[in-house]
């Protein structure tokens, strides 16, 4: 840790905390072009593939620079033909963002929008498409982490495919936790960042792809740099990235996949996660915060807890306090409620979520807010 502003825990949905092995991979140059770099990037794009498994002769993988918001955009200005029209499944602030993206890049759009407390189901889907007309395709955010709901993405797919649209599930914030069945729920385009429940570092993106939809993304492409077809065929025909990779961050993501595979898969790091979000909503239960979301709409991944009424509470004061003694937790990010949120994933371990509730304590003390658990025997130090 730099000995002049050391490290933070991140209760964050991304990025997160790392572990010191995934940092210190980072330590090492290499050329674009040089051999092992593009033996990593064939390596990676083939473990991402058998994490599914999604087989090889049906899906394609293709790794995209940029940030998540760069990667979902990559494929919403790709996939969609100039005669096709959007459907965008909206509960929250990245359901928003994919909608805002069809219109930047003048893309016919339905918007299917929610209140944020309410998840998607098959059924609301298809009650919205029985008199929808021209919809090619429908996206929807899995784990919106602007409340934490997690849309019932796989219930959704055949919905989708019953009326010949191709399905597109922004997982940027379930990918690497939570199992997705693509073949099972026909879905099309599946996207994931580096830096979410498979621990890597910003940088990229990933998509796994169809490889029927891929083909008939091509042409489609809006933009140079975020056309998915050339840039999974550049890496086809050589390897290469078609601009400049990320080399860095793409080592840091092999060695984050080495150490999901060490951890027992998908399964086993989502059942950690998910430890980590029992602990946490209990403890901030007895320490009297109220959590926003139903406990059936609940993912694991992230969770959006109200404001106290007590009127000491400020949630700056809060934050900076938490952010001094080495925790960063994330602001809200809800329409039409004052919450902040606190994610479960990352390198975050048991240990750590203890020490995130006892210096919620100490916190809530010093601002003057009353002492629950002086009010209700909670006993912080177990």
């Amino acid at each position: 840790m730099h000995p002049g502003n050391p490290s933070k825990l991140l209760f964050t949905p991304g990025p997160l905390t790392t572990s010191n092995t995934v940092k210190e991979a980072m330590l090492r140059d290499l050329g674009s072009l040089d051999s092992d770099f593009l033996a990593t990037v064939r390596s990676v794009r083939t473990r991402l593939l058998a994490l599914g498994p999604y087989p090889a002769e049906e899906y394609e993988c293709i790794l995209m620079q940029g940030s998540g918001t760069y990667v979902v955009e990559s494929v919403i200005s790709s996939a969609i033909p100039r005669d096709g029209k959007l459907l965008a499944l909206v509960n929250g602030a990245y359901g928003r963002r994919i909608a805002q993206m069809a219109r930047v890049h003048g893309i016919a759009l339905d918007v299917l929008e929610v209140e944020e407390n309410r998840k998607f189901t098959a059924e609301l889907v298809a009650s919205h498409l029985a008199s929808a007309e021209g919809i090619t395709h429908v996206a929807v955010v899995h784990c919106e982490t602007t409340s934490g709901m997690l849309n019932q993405v796989e219930e959704i797919g055949p919905v989708v495919r019953a009326i010949g649209a191709s399905y597109i599930v922004d997982a940027m914030s379930s990918f690497g936790a939570v199992p997705i069945d693509m073949a099972g729920a026909h879905i099309d385009f599946l996207i994931s960042s580096a830096n979410k429940c498979i621990e890597g570092v910003p940088g990229f993106g990933f998509i796994l792809a169809n490889r029927r939809a891929l083909h008939a993304a091509k042409g489609n492409a809006r933009t140079l740099s975020l056309d998915i077809y050339d840039q999974w065929a550049g890496m086809e025909a050589d390897g290469h990235f078609r601009f400049t990779p990320p080399i860095q961050t793409i080592l840091a993501f092999e060695q984050a996949l080495n150490e999901l595979d060490e951890e027992g898969g998908v399964r086993a790091r989502g059942e950690r996660y998910r430890q980590n979000h029992l602990a946490l909503c209990s403890g901030m239960r007895a320490l009297g915060f109220e959590i926003y979301l139903a406990d059936e709409d609940q993912s694991f991944i992230i969770t959006s807890f109200r404001y106290p009424t007590h009127p000491a509470f400020q949630f700056a004061e809060f934050y900076e306090r938490l952010w001094k003694l080495g925790f960063a937790i994330y602001p809200g990010k809800l329409s039409h409620e004052v919450c902040f949120r606190i994610g479960t994933i990352g390198r975050i371990m048991a240990s750590d979520i203890e020490a995130l509730l006892a210096a919620i304590q100490r916190v809530l003390q010093e601002m003057g807010v009353a002492d629950m658990r002086e009010a209700i025997g909670l006993d912080l130090r177990r």
